[in-house]
């Protein structure tokens, strides 16, 4: 039997897995995020579906933030992905915003570095340009640097191997 083109009915397999869906999302929306727990796009009855929030490991190591003369180095570590993002932007702003001529964003003790953390290092650019200052990257890490690379980033952050080589 072949299909008319339309949008597949509830008899048919298709329409079957489409309603199971609907009805696992329905059940999924009815959770409660505030006890750290939530399920998975799985009804909130089945135990073996559940992930603990509460339990998951802190990968982002605080910031280590020095001045060398007219410039600032912010080390960044683990990994910068959106949690990174949400964490670091109010302190990557006040940085941008102060009085130095270079923001050397240290990445070598990073361990994952995705879009969230070039958007990060974009917006601190940003800032810093804003009032006349720039921003450099210093990493040695290979998908790190493809990442800015693709991105088309390399003129723009300068990646350096070291930090007194971005501070030039």
């Amino acid at each position: 039997m072949r299909h008319s083109g339309g949008a597949p009915g509830p008899s048919s397999r298709a329409g079957q897995k489409i309603a199971r869906g609907e009805q696992m999302r329905q059940g999924s929306n009815q959770q409660d995020y505030g006890s750290g727990e939530f399920a998975l796009g799985f009804t909130r009855g089945d135990p073996h579906h559940l992930v603990d929030v509460t339990d998951l490991e802190d990968s982002l190591p605080a910031p280590v933030i020095r001045t060398v003369g007219d410039s600032v180095v912010v080390q960044l570590g683990g990994e910068i992905d959106l949690l990174a993002f949400q964490r670091m932007a109010p302190l990557l702003d006040a940085v941008a915003a102060g009085p130095y001529r270079v923001v050397a964003i240290d990445l070598t003790g990073t361990t994952f570095f995705d879009c969230s953390g070039l958007s990060l290092i974009l917006r601190t650019h940003r800032r810093a340009r804003e009032r006349g200052g720039r921003t450099r990257v210093v990493c040695r890490h290979r998908l790190t640097l493809r990442i800015i690379e693709l991105a088309g980033l390399n003129e723009v952050l300068e990646p350096a191997g070291t930090v007194e080589e971005a501070l030039r």
